[in-house]
């Protein structure tokens, strides 16, 4: 087995921004005078589209509520928020190390354009990427039309691509659109929740997947 695209997703897979996020989100429901989410349902909704994030934890919310609090998320997110988010330990490395190794690399997130763009000038990663898809420009996971789009784009079958999650919506996004899958269980969904969705493993770092790759091949 050779996978010639590895599609990562974002936050919780290679940046480490949860509280950020959780911060946000509760930020965004206080300034309407909402009841706030717990942060364990805050967190929960990490890796989905903003609107779907928000539909999840306000359910029945009006579209005018729900426009001001994805227009308040992104305020605290872009502008007022300096809670630190930090690459997972081994993310840069492992990256350089597939770059080296001529894997395309794409990146499928539930953020927007905006907030991706900020995290990558932020870790100098935006070079690193063949190619990325974000929630606001087509369907938001776990939909599979970022992957659709990411491998169209690219050239890569679905049987050459992989795609690298800590939440299930990652891990059904992939399987529906007929790819593999890989877990990493130190995100924001618990290992259990990731096995439910049938991936190929579910590893504890970052630094581990070289040599998971390389035992694919060698086997």
């Amino acid at each position: 087995m050779r996978f010639e695209l590895i599609v990562f997703d974002w936050d919780g897979t290679l940046m480490d921004s949860e509280a950020r996020i959780v911060d946000c989100v509760q930020g965004a429901f206080a300034d309407l005078g909402l009841p706030l989410p717990t942060r364990e349902s805050a967190r929960d909704i990490i890796g989905l589209g903003l609107e779907e994030a928000m539909e999840r934890l306000a359910p029945g919310i009006d579209r005018a509520s729900l426009a001001a609090l994805v227009l308040q998320y992104r305020r605290h997110f872009l502008v007022t928020n300096r809670t630190p988010s930090v690459l997972f330990p081994g993310a840069r490395a492992t990256l350089d190390w597939m770059a080296g190794q001529g894997y395309r690399l794409a990146v499928a997130t539930g953020k927007s354009r905006a907030g991706l763009d900020k995290s990558l000038a932020e870790t100098g990663l935006e070079r690193t990427f063949h190619a990325t898809r974000c929630a606001d420009e087509t369907f938001s996971k776990p939909h599979p039309q970022m992957l659709f789009e990411l491998m169209d784009e690219l050239g890569a079958g679905a049987e050459e691509t992989l795609m690298i999650g800590d939440t299930e919506y990652d891990l059904q996004m992939a399987r529906n659109a007929g790819v593999s899958a890989l877990a990493v269980c130190y995100g924001v969904h618990s290992p259990e929740r990731l096995l439910a969705q049938g991936p190929l493993a579910c590893i504890d770092s970052l630094m581990a997947i070289p040599g998971w790759l390389q035992g694919l091949t060698s086997s």
